[in-house]
């Protein structure tokens, strides 16, 4: 495993941390609040908070605040959780662990089993506890097979535009919205005109959402039911 270690932890404002990336030379969360981010532009604004048996595609696993979020957030509704996340680039076991620590979902039965496999793991890695079914998939996410019509939600969590244009093409956006299911909802930060309308030409009704803290707006769309 490669990837930032230990010194290279941020705490942001809302008392959350994440982690720099030496290789896209940016941090894998918001600054201005990594768990801020991923509640208000991932799981509330997908619904998966809301939603009676969830089905995440995160693209960009990064340090895993989002899939922590997600596992505190359908631990609090009872509801099963089937989360496939694919990374490039992973973190350590030891810097999940760092930036997890205080933090939402850090003693959940599946996250720890989770870390307990990490390192050392090649391809993919699994993990299912406490009503969670967790896959990690450490490959490039633009040349893999993504399931079609699967997610409920989908995380398009890449580095920026600037910094990873591959995921944010018109080519990619018409692949993830095939792995939308009918009715699925796709989140991101970004609120580019260029991935807006990427994704409308691939035949999702996108909305301008507000943004998290540090940005004025970001993006929801929807795959028609």
């Amino acid at each position: 495993m490669s990837g930032p270690g230990p010194s290279s932890i941020l705490t942001t404002p809302d008392g959350s941390r994440t982690a720099l990336n030496a290789r896209y030379g940016e941090a894998y969360g918001s600054r201005h609040g990594a768990r801020s981010q991923a509640w208000h532009v991932f799981v509330g604004g997908s619904g998966t908070d809301n939603h009676p048996a969830p089905r995440v595609l995160e693209i960009g696993f990064g340090v895993g605040v989002n899939a922590r979020a997600t596992l505190a957030a359908t631990a609090a509704s009872g509801a099963p959780l089937h989360y496939l996340a694919y990374e490039f680039d992973p973190a350590t076991a030891a810097t999940l662990r760092e930036v997890a620590t205080g933090g939402d979902a850090e003693r959940h039965p599946a996250w720890e089993a989770l870390l307990n496999v990490w390192d050392g793991a090649e391809g993919r890695l699994t993990a299912q506890a406490g009503g969670a079914a967790l896959e990690v998939r450490f490959e490039d996410v633009t040349a893999a097979d993504l399931p079609a019509a699967w997610a409920t939600a989908l995380y398009l969590d890449g580095f920026s535009p600037t910094r990873n244009p591959e995921v944010w093409t018109p080519e990619f956006a018409a692949r993830l919205a095939a792995a939308l299911a009918p009715g699925g909802v796709l989140t991101t930060y970004s609120a580019a005109g260029h991935v807006r309308r990427a994704l409308q030409a691939a035949g999702l009704d996108v909305e301008r959402r507000p943004g998290a803290p540090g940005k004025r707006e970001c993006l929801r769309a929807v795959r028609p039911a």
